[in-house]
């Protein structure tokens, strides 16, 4: 692997859709870099501080969410003259987003009064009124051609699909939930996916015409769901529990074929491979070692970490990290909270929070565990490689942390102090983009081979 230099951010970095930039706020202003040569092409100066980034599909615009202000700046690559502002008084403006042609800024207004869309061709303006939420509750078709948009008026929830053309109601139905927590269309632009709040476990399948495929309700009185996520294929639908369990759903017939639990103790027969990471004491030699007092006192840094981490493949039974969520807090950290399948759909990893420091990995073909991974800290963020089965996770330490089929790796970051927090690929797979808490890197990574053999060390 090969890392850049770390660069300041003090905010949200993204690239864009054609990986050929990167978005970094840096307090009031937008630092457009090349990601090839990380020379700065662009310098933005917005208003206030930056607190969300997001690029238009065609990677020519780019938003700004000041919501401090609460404002949002716009800004175009190639004409940086070109400047707009939208301001909502004092309604505010709690989120916005990217419509897919690129023309058109949608925000929400604070207290879900209305959302309203903005053209950048003609400075018009349509209100919906009363979108469900702020940032979530919106979703648009693979095709860009309509948005799902959730809204609720008379203690009932209700969709609206609207034209994105002309961004007229094309048709508006009522859906049985109690209490709406989000929505998502399918890739293939065929159903709509609905899950309620976590107090009532629901997921409905909705046709774009307002029938109802099919409810799915695993159980009651409790907890219900917590993350749901459609394969790129489109054959699977993963919902993810507060029950501890991940259950999966075939677009046919929309019943569960498969359901993966999530037990502390893993007991055989297991024919997953087991990691876990372990410190490495570094075996050095000083005997003929002599160095000078003025050389040993100026350069502590170079026993900052006097081991190695590498990962252990452990033998079952083995009892996995558990911490248990008090029962008179709300909000328990339980359940399935992180939930990604890779790029061609034959796997998914999952957290139970209440096991933070543990990564799943699923093999959906074989309808099987595929890996664990045990971590000495919780997992802060992972991400699948789009150009192959690859996924890299961090915890907050100098280390990143890798699993293929072929097995897992740990590599350590080779910047002064520097701990991932979060990561995310560009759309190529060619660049992986690193956070600091104050400042970001980036590392490019070498192609997977068919069949390859990696070590679990550095």
């Amino acid at each position: 692997m090969e890392f850049t230099e770390s660069y300041k951010q003090t905010g949200p970095c993204c690239f864009s859709p054609n990986a050929r930039f990167i978005a970094v706020a840096v307090d009031y202003r937008l630092v457009i870099r090349d990601t090839l040569s990380f020379k700065v092409v662009q310098l933005f100066s917005c208003l206030d501080k930056i607190s969300y980034i997001e690029w238009a599909n065609d990677s020519e615009y780019i938003l700004c969410g000041l919501y401090k202000r609460p404002m949002i700046q716009a800004w175009s690559l190639s004409q940086p003259e070109w400047t707009c502002k939208i301001d909502e008084g004092p309604a505010g403006i709690a989120y916005a987003r990217w419509s897919p042609d690129s023309r058109h800024i949608l925000t929400t207004s604070d207290f879900q009064l209305r959302l309203t869309v903005w053209s950048l061709v003609n400075t018009a303006c349509v209100h919906v009124q009363w979108p469900k939420h702020a940032s979530k509750g919106v979703s648009f078709t693979k095709d860009g051609k309509f948005a799902a948009i959730c809204t609720r008026h008379d203690c009932k929830d209700y969709i609206n699909l609207l034209s994105c053309h002309t961004w007229e109601i094309m048709g508006s139905f009522a859906v049985d939930t109690v209490d709406l927590a989000d929505i998502e269309w399918s890739p293939d632009d065929s159903a709509i996916v609905i899950w309620d709040s976590p107090l009532e476990y629901k997921v409905l399948i909705y046709s774009p015409d307002g029938r109802c495929l099919s409810k799915y309700q695993a159980y009651e009185s409790g907890l219900g769901v917590k993350s749901v996520s459609w394969s790129p294929s489109c054959q699977f639908l993963a919902v993810g529990s507060y029950d501890q369990m991940l259950r999966v759903l075939n677009h046919l017939t929309w019943k569960t074929f498969a359901e993966f639990m999530h037990p502390n103790i893993v007991r055989a027969p297991c024919y997953a491979a087991v990691f876990k990471e372990v410190d490495e004491p570094l075996q050095l030699d000083m005997s003929e070692l002599c160095l000078s007092d003025d050389f040993s006192q100026g350069n502590d840094d170079a026993l900052e970490e006097p081991f190695r981490v590498r990962y252990e493949v452990m033998e079952v039974p083995i009892n996995l990290p558990f911490q248990k969520p008090p029962a008179d807090k709300p909000n328990p950290k339980q359940g399935i909270g992180l939930l990604s399948w890779s790029n061609d759909s034959q796997y998914i990893c999952t957290r139970n929070d209440s096991m933070p420091t543990v990564l799943w990995i699923w093999d959906i073909r074989h309808l099987e565990l595929a890996s664990i991974l045990v971590q000495k800290d919780p997992i802060k963020a992972a991400a699948w490689d789009p150009s192959c089965t690859r996924l890299v996770f961090c915890t907050g330490s100098t280390h990143l942390y890798m699993w293929t089929p072929s097995g897992a790796y740990c590599v350590h970051v080779p910047i002064h102090q520097f701990a991932t927090t979060d990561l995310k690929w560009n759309s190529d797979g060619s660049c992986l983009l690193l956070k600091d808490k104050e400042s970001f890197c980036c590392a490019a990574l070498p192609l997977l081979p068919e069949s390859s053999e990696y070590s679990s060390d550095d």
